[in-house]
């Protein structure tokens, strides 16, 4: 018979947790309150298990497997964190690798010697190399940084982009690229995306921040929507309307009058065929003119990027629909 005084530390512990393990078993396979019959439940918060109905304490002081996420300032909350940043489709490896500050400094902030500063710079220049390993990752590592700056300059929001670098991934996958440029396919998957988020931009806005000429851009973008099947609807003009409105710092009144001529003239079949980044600009103009503000031809012109004949061809066809549409009601 052993002599309990002379067991190690390893044999108490593990008879500890045996017993833990056993009164969390009991307490588990307990479903019912010995006491009056009624459902166990587990309050996480305390630690114990009690029965819903009486109020007993089946079982106390359990241990809490959870991870401790919950912090009340910013330092136990880096303390606590176990993760980096999410994941993103916005960077070629998803943002799961390793990035080196390019300030040579350390976590005080204190300057680093010129010894430790050539070493930085060689884990740079391996880094950049281990991070881009084939072909295939250069190519996204640069499409994706053309999309990011195209969209800044677009001044697109974050889920435009993350859909554009996602719509480039399937391209890239279904072999799209062989006979087209990265900045064309780029650019067409930036431009579908805006599309199909409903904050579109115009061909020719999207073709001066690009890199490649219009027809390019067109013709690529023609060939991505059609290969990939991407659904994307025809652009509604009163997508538009609220940043020209914006841009020309007109009222309220006149952006919802806009509106209001558009509906009319889409209810009456009339927008069709018509560009709608015209009928948008157009809109804007007839509004602030029946709403007695001053406003262009040449202001709603060089905002819109359209020509004032198309402004003026516009805004009187939009007037005569509404004219027709209140006669008949």
């Amino acid at each position: 018979m052993t002599d309990t005084r002379f067991r190690t530390r390893s044999e108490r512990t593990e008879e500890r947790e045996q017993s833990e393990g056993e009164r969390t078993d009991r307490a588990e396979s307990t479903v019912t309150c010995p006491e009056c019959g009624g459902r166990l439940v587990s309050d996480a918060e305390h630690g114990e298990t009690i029965c819903e109905e009486c109020g007993l304490v089946i079982d106390e002081d359990t241990v809490d497997r959870g991870p401790e996420w919950r912090a009340f300032d910013s330092s136990e909350k880096d303390e606590k964190s176990r993760v980096g940043a999410p994941t993103t489709k916005m960077m070629h490896d998803q943002g799961l690798s390793t990035n080196i500050d390019w300030r040579d400094k350390d976590a005080y902030g204190n300057t680093l010697s010129s010894r430790q500063r050539a070493k930085m710079q060689r884990l740079r220049t391996w880094d950049e190399r281990f991070r881009t390993r084939d072909a295939k990752e250069r190519n996204l590592k640069q499409a994706l940084g053309e999309i990011e700056r195209m969209a800044s300059a677009l001044g697109l929001p974050e889920n435009v982009r993350e859909t554009a670098s996602v719509i480039y991934r399937r391209a890239l996958d279904e072999d799209l690229l062989p006979g087209r440029s990265i900045e064309a396919i780029s650019t067409a998957a930036l431009h579908a995306a805006a599309r199909q988020a409903g904050v579109p931009r115009s061909i020719d806005e999207v073709a001066e921040v690009s890199r490649i000429n219009q027809m390019e851009f067109e013709r690529a973008y023609r060939y991505v929507v059609r290969e990939l099947g991407l659904g994307i609807k025809p652009a509604d003009p009163t997508s538009y309307v609220g940043r020209f409105a914006s841009d020309l710092d007109v009222s309220d009144e006149v952006e919802q009058r806009a509106r209001e001529l558009l509906e009319t003239t889409k209810r009456e079949g009339a927008h069709s065929g018509k560009s709608p980044v015209g009928l948008a600009a157009a809109a804007v103009y007839a509004a602030a003119l029946l709403t007695n503000q001053r406003v262009t031809q040449s202001e709603v012109s060089e905002v819109a990027d359209v020509s004032e004949v198309t402004i003026r061809n516009r805004y009187k066809e939009l007037l005569e629909v509404e004219g027709e549409a209140r006669a008949v009601a």
